[in-house]
C-alpha cells in the first residue's frame, strides 16, 4: 500500500511523505503506482521548476518527501491539489493508498 501522510501545521502543509506500493498489478504494469509517482514529480517540479520556491525535495529508494517553503501559497495550492488526487485514487482503489493528515 502507498502511504501519503500531509503533515499540516495552521491549516498549511508543513511537508508531505509518500512511500510504498500500490500492489494493484504487477511491477511495470501497476497503473496506481504511476498515476500517484507522477502526481508527486509533477508537483516536486511544479514547486521547484515552475514556481522557483526554496521547497526541499528528499527522493529515498521508496519515497519522497516534499518540505514547501514556508508562507509561500502557491506551494500550499499545488500541496492541496496533490491531497485531493490521492485521496480521490484512494477511493477509486480501495486498499492500494491510505492519505493521513497529522497535525504537527
Amino acid at each position: 500500500m502507498i502511504t501519503a501522510v500531509f503533515a499540516c501545521a495552521a491549516d498549511a502543509v508543513a511537508a508531505v511523505t509518500v512511500s510504498g506500493h500500490a500492489g494493484y498489478a504487477p511491477a511495470g504494469e501497476d497503473i496506481v503506482c504511476a498515476s500517484v509517482s507522477s502526481a508527486v514529480q509533477l508537483t516536486a517540479n511544479a514547486l521547484t521548476e515552475i514556481l522557483g520556491t526554496k521547497a526541499q525535495v528528499k527522493v529515498s529508494e521508496n519515497s519522497v518527501k516534499i518540505v514547501p517553503a514556508q508562507g509561500d501559497s502557491r506551494s500550499q495550492d499545488f500541496l492541496r491539489a496533490l491531497q485531493l488526487h490521492l485521496e480521490l485514487l484512494a477511493e477509486d482503489y480501495p486498499g492500494t493508498v491510505k492519505v493521513t493528515i497529522s497535525e504537527v
